[in-house]
């Protein structure tokens, strides 16, 4: 039988807490005590746990405090709250500084559907690309979640690490080797007449998308930016110029979004192709609903990757 997939939230805590008990130096701060995972660290590790209830800006500051004494710090969170409510705090303190703090974050994108606006967080990655000095990254499974997480226990930075809520299937299937996380971009599936380039969450509606797009004769490839800050422009470029046509896809606002890193990279690396952007648009409407519903509202779910697809081919 197959083990189901867990959850990046838990893949993370289970390592930080093992990291923890062979080095005290290393604190976790967290806003939040849903999470089950939290438990031992709790227990067994009380002086390197700090919680401090639903104040994340003053977490950031404790962080902050923590990090200049020299401790490894990790701040969890929810995504908007985490990001939004301490843009202030990260731009003043842990950016002005460079200070090696991670933040861990749940819920990204649309993660938590049914709350609505309060939290989701469909400007995460504009406001934090604008962040000097950061590091963005974003798994789409459990294999990539594993290795970013002992990528960021154990080389601390600046750095953002955007986690799905629910349990992800594989994309990878052992091939995220140290070597793709290095490159901060991968060819999940290789395409010719069209690339479809996403990260996080989307990628799984990518791959669908090319399976539906095989079906009507076109030969579509996938391609995974996980690492959205620095972005790897060369790497990125080398893959993006074997197509003839692109769609980036996100659950972003398309202003400074995912879709803009992509294509300043284009820009920059004097790639000219036919390209489409799927994402939130300024007409953004706040309803409630779950996941495929709102992907399907604000134009980014299968059917609008696989006609954007057909109408760039």
């Amino acid at each position: 039988m197959t083990a189901q997939p867990k959850l990046m939230r838990d893949i993370f805590v289970d390592a930080a807490y093992q990291t923890a008990l062979k080095n005290r130096d290393l604190f976790f701060l967290s806003a939040d005590f849903g999470a089950k995972a939290l438990d031992a660290f709790r227990r067994d590790l009380p002086d390197n746990f700090v919680f401090t209830g639903i104040a994340e800006q003053n977490l950031v500051d404790i962080g902050a405090g923590l990090a200049l004494c020299g401790k490894q710090v990790i701040c969890y969170a929810m995504a908007p709250f985490i990001t939004a409510r301490c843009y202030e705090q990260t731009k003043c303190v842990i950016a002005a500084m460079h200070l090696p703090v991670t933040f861990v974050a749940v819920g990204v994108g649309l993660g938590y559907d049914h709350a609505a606006l309060t939290h989701f967080t469909p400007e995460d990655l504009a406001i934090m690309k604008a962040q000097n000095g950061i590091e963005i990254l974003t798994p789409c499974d459990e294999e990539s979640a594993t290795a970013m997480t002992h990528l960021a226990l154990e080389w601390p930075a600046f750095r953002y690490l955007r986690l799905e809520r629910r349990p992800q299937p594989p994309v990878y299937h052992g091939r995220f080797t140290p070597e793709v996380l290095e490159a901060g971009c991968a060819e999940v599936v290789r395409g010719k007449d069209v690339g479809i380039v996403s990260c996080g969450f989307l990628v799984h509606k990518a791959l669908k998308a090319r399976e539906l797009l095989a079906a009507k004769g076109i030969d579509a490839g996938v391609v995974d930016l996980f690492r959205i800050k620095p972005v790897n422009a060369p790497g990125l470029a080398a893959i993006l110029d074997r197509y003839p046509a692109l769609v980036t896809v996100e659950e972003q606002l398309l202003e400074g979004g995912f879709g803009s890193a992509v294509t300043e990279v284009m820009a920059d690396q004097g790639i000219l192709k036919r390209l489409k952007r799927l994402g939130i648009q300024d007409r953004f409407v706040v309803v409630n609903g779950n996941r495929d519903y709102l992907h399907n509202l604000y134009g980014v779910d299968t059917p609008h990757i696989v006609a954007a697809a057909e109408a760039l081919v």
